[in-house]
């Protein structure tokens, strides 16, 4: 029996559906009519529009989402990079690394609004179209299905033969078929123009949502890339008093206690213009003339001094000699080189000799770190 039913249920169908078939063929090369309703076919226009719309927005947001998440990363990247070669003894680099950390907090932040506040509820707003798209195509089948009922009881109607029973049964489906037409189309046509209302209400708040988590962002993004600016104004301003400024906040090189074994007169504060820089050129004799080695490179400007003691050979381009440091010696300035005991360093020349400003101050670039800078000739021994 239940397989009979099952079979019975299925012919129904595939009867309804070739019926529908035919009378939508005869719609359309008219041998028949249609029923109209112009209000119901603005709605659905409306509808369209509104579900295009929305799945434009959607695609065009997922894809801003997916870029933000790519610069998110291609930021974390890049001022981890900059944290790396942002030297340690430059001004702000604990500065540098903390801000690199909230640009990176901004990013996240943006994201996740984005995809939470703004692009979920968005989801959740086109995911209404669908099953309206359902309705609307059943409403379809039933308006088929009535204008089918119709022609046939008009064509019984009309028939020379009148046969009433078929008549009085055709009737009876057509009353069937317009209350089920009317049931769906008078549904539709409360639900499609809500719908549709919907639009401005929904597109004001996500809207709204989403520039005002951009404006946030980039407000404090804007905050954070002032903050790197300072930093790296003072750098530059710092680094261009390095050789004038900083000069005259020296009036002599530090003294070391003298309790070392390895002091002697080559280390003495006395020996600071030998073993460093003069700020006259010499006379060629006389009283408390600086004494001249004579393993002078040619072409080095008679301001500098080349200590006894000190090899000029082998060296490279630029560098006047070479010094050990004897005694430690911690930077005061940030143009300043920090010594241990042991260390070496290459004397060179300054680039402007006129901004020698006293005597006994070495310029010199430290062979274990590269690193350039000022130190006291007293602290250090030629070699």
């Amino acid at each position: 029996m239940a397989s009979e039913s099952k079979g019975l249920v299925f012919a129904t169908a595939v009867k309804k559906h070739a019926g529908r078939a035919k009378e939508k063929i005869l719609q359309k090369v008219g041998k028949v009519d249609r029923t109209a309703d112009e209000i119901f076919d603005d709605h659905v226009q409306n509808f369209n529009k509104q579900q295009n719309a929305a799945n434009k927005l959607q695609k065009e947001l997922n894809n801003y989402i997916r870029c933000v998440k790519a610069m998110q990363a291609a930021s974390k990247t890049l001022y981890e990079c900059m944290s790396e070669v942002y030297e340690p003894d430059w001004t702000g680099h604990d500065l540098l690394t903390v801000q690199s950390q909230n640009i990176e907090m901004l990013w996240q932040d943006l994201s996740h609004k984005m995809t939470d506040q703004v692009l979920i509820p968005l989801n959740t707003y086109q995911g209404q179209f669908p099953e309206m798209r359902k309705k609307i195509e059943k409403r379809g089948r039933k308006l088929v299905d009535y204008d089918g009922q119709r022609h046939s009881f008009q064509a019984l109607q009309s028939s020379k033969k009148r046969e009433e029973v078929k008549i009085g049964r055709a009737k009876e489906q057509l009353e069937e078929a317009k209350r089920t037409f009317a049931v769906f189309n008078a549904e539709l046509n409360e639900e499609l123009p809500a719908l549709y209302d919907s639009r401005l209400p929904f597109f004001i708040t996500n809207l709204q949502t989403l520039f005002s988590a951009e404006q946030v962002f980039h407000s404090e993004l804007s905050k954070v890339h002032g903050e790197l600016e300072s930093i790296i104004d003072k750098l530059a301003k710092e680094s261009s008093g390095r050789t004038s400024s900083s000069h005259y906040r020296r009036s002599s090189p530090p003294t070391q206690m003298l309790s070392s074994p390895a002091s002697n007169s080559l280390n003495s504060p006395e020996n600071a213009t030998t073993n460093g820089v003069n700020k006259s050129p010499p006379s060629s004799g006389g009283p408390g003339a600086p004494s001249r080695t004579t393993n002078q490179r040619p072409g080095v400007e008679e301001l500098y001094d080349i200590p006894i003691g000190a090899t000029t050979d082998n060296l490279p381009p630029g560098v006047l000699y070479r010094v050990r440091a004897t005694y430690k010696y911690q930077a005061e300035d940030e143009d300043e080189l920090s010594l241990e005991v042991g260390d070496t360093v290459q004397v060179i020349e300054y680039e402007d000799p006129e901004e020698q400003q006293e005597e006994g101050w070495l310029m010199g670039i430290k062979e274990a770190t590269g690193r350039q800078g000022l130190f006291p000739a007293n602290f250090t021994r030629p070699i």
